[in-house]
């Protein structure tokens, strides 16, 4: 099995990890684990070398941005399919969600739908709106498509399992988009030197942090439960 994360900091609730490739590690379960960086591209190329490395399942897993108001952060999105903004489509293993889902039993809030994946961030609250409307997906990353993708091109079972960092609501601050860089690393002093820009900002990024707080809590609580490591050993994959 193998599990996409864009940020080092998704990824340390999988456990510690085992090198075995500068692009790869290895988790003591069994799974393999490919951090990417932010982006479609970035998380492809990761996906691809899982395969290359004989994942016979793709999980991508991480963080993710509200759409519809219902989902508070927190919440543990475990989408029936993703899509692009142009409209593609791929459908989530529904045998392996529903695993996932079962696993937590009532661990965190659960929800599902449509996750669409956008090249760029989605911070404003009327822009956010605006995607909620026009793709219908209620929730937003930057990486899970580009999964998808290479699981369908290689034949291969895909789950995503997002949590909800920024409720739809609430904007993401441009302070803290400002200051990350593409490997997901924010600097302090990028940060607090938007913020002297930005001071109207504050009040948002002290919600993003409570956010950030409840997010990484709902993806230790999945990490748990080893459902992701259970599919690899529970179905026979082809």
């Amino acid at each position: 099995m193998g599990v996409v994360c864009a940020l080092r900091s998704e990824a340390r609730h999988l456990g510690h990890t085992l090198s075995r490739h500068p692009h790869l590690d290895a988790l003591p379960d069994g799974l393999l684990l490919a951090v990417t960086g932010i982006g479609c591209a970035a998380a492809a190329a990761g996906a691809q070398s899982l395969v290359a490395s004989g994942a016979a399942g793709l999980a991508s897993f991480g963080l993710a941005g509200g759409l519809d108001p219902a989902l508070p952060a927190g919440t543990i999105f475990l989408p029936s399919e993703v899509a692009a903004q142009d409209g593609a489509l791929f459908s989530t293993d529904a045998p392996w969600r529903a695993r996932v889902r079962a696993a937590l039993n009532s661990r965190a809030p659960i929800d599902t739908g449509r996750l669409v994946t956008t090249r760029h961030p989605v911070a404003a609250v009327a822009e956010k709106a605006a995607l909620f409307q026009a793709s219908g997906a209620r929730a937003v990353d930057m990486e899970s498509f580009g999964v998808a993708e290479v699981a369908g091109s290689c034949g291969v079972p895909f789950i995503a399992v997002r949590v909800i960092v920024d409720a739809a609501g609430e904007p993401l601050p441009q302070a803290v988009i400002a200051a990350t860089d593409a490997a997901g690393h924010t600097s302090l002093w990028q940060l607090l030197g938007q913020l002297a820009r930005r001071p109207r900002e504050l009040r948002s990024l002290v919600r993003l942090a409570h956010g950030y707080h409840r997010a990484n809590r709902s993806l230790a609580a999945v990490a748990r439960t080893g459902a992701l490591a259970l599919f690899a050993t529970a179905a026979e994959l082809p």
